[in-house]
């Protein structure tokens, strides 16, 4: 059995765990958040605390020599040649106002390529779970109900549905080129975070472009959106790096057509 494939059943443990330790924070007074930026404002709560304490004691358990690079208590070196990457509460903005948008995003790293991707949405039991070592696979537990994941085949643009987590963050040549895509594709939407990635995944958006990501909220991107067909590089198209520029595209068509407009603006 490959790596990808002997080790999910950890990443299952910890996303049952970042459940158990977030939902009761959810919807609660126990959701306020505290500004955790010297500049501006990025906020954190203890949701994200626990959840993060919570999968990290699977990991001292489990595998000890595995390095760990978390968002809320960072990296941890490791020996094993793997290295989780654990993002507890993706979308915190979106936690603080009761929206169901906000995910778990737990990625597994071997050798600097990413094998194993989790996408969990605690609240509406949706967990997408991407697979890429030997033989890639992708799929949604829903509600005790298992389906395979396959992103869109579109011809082109202007049918896509695209997404991206706020415009307003992007530099201004960012901005630019993400203008260019959102006057050609067919519908835009805001706000969703690693949830629009789930959700081209499973075939309803078509593409999401930002900038400015960290390594804990990429890594368990790329193996759901591979395993479903899709395609994830940096916005030159070269494979995508562990943050940075992504665009995350249904299919190659439309990828190539993107890539137009983005490559104007990458670094």
């Amino acid at each position: 059995m490959d790596a990808a494939h002997s080790l999910y059943p950890i990443a299952d443990k910890l996303a049952d765990a970042a459940r158990a330790a977030a939902l009761p924070h959810f919807r609660s007074a126990a959701s306020i958040a505290d500004n955790k930026a010297e500049d501006g404002y990025d906020p954190v709560t203890e949701a994200d605390r626990a959840a993060e304490r919570a999968m990290r004691d699977i990991l001292a358990e489990l595998r000890p020599d595995d390095g760990i690079e978390g968002e809320e208590y960072g990296s941890q070196p490791g020996t094993s040649g793997f290295t989780w990457y654990l993002d507890p509460i993706d979308g915190t903005r979106a936690f603080v106002a009761g929206l169901p948008s906000w995910t778990t995003l737990i990625g597994l790293v071997q050798d600097d390529r990413p094998i194993i991707g989790v996408i969990d949405q605690p609240w509406m039991d949706e967990r997408y779970v991407g697979l890429t070592d030997r033989d890639w696979t992708a799929y949604l537990m829903a509600r005790g109900t298992k389906t395979q994941l396959i992103t869109r085949r579109l011809q082109t643009l202007t049918q896509a549905i695209l997404s991206t987590t706020d415009p307003f963050i992007l530099t201004p040549p960012e901005r630019g080129a993400f203008d260019h895509l959102r006057a050609t594709a067919k519908l835009t939407r805001y706000g969703l975070d690693a949830y629009a990635y789930a959700r081209l995944a499973a075939g309803t958006i078509d593409m999401v472009a930002e900038s400015g990501l960290k390594s804990h909220d990429v890594a368990a991107l790329i193996p759901v959106i591979h395993g479903a067909g899709g395609l994830v590089t940096d916005w030159r198209g070269e494979p995508a790096k562990l943050g940075g520029q992504i665009v995350a595209a249904s299919c190659r068509k439309i990828l190539d057509e993107a890539l137009i407009s983005l490559r104007r603006s990458a670094l």
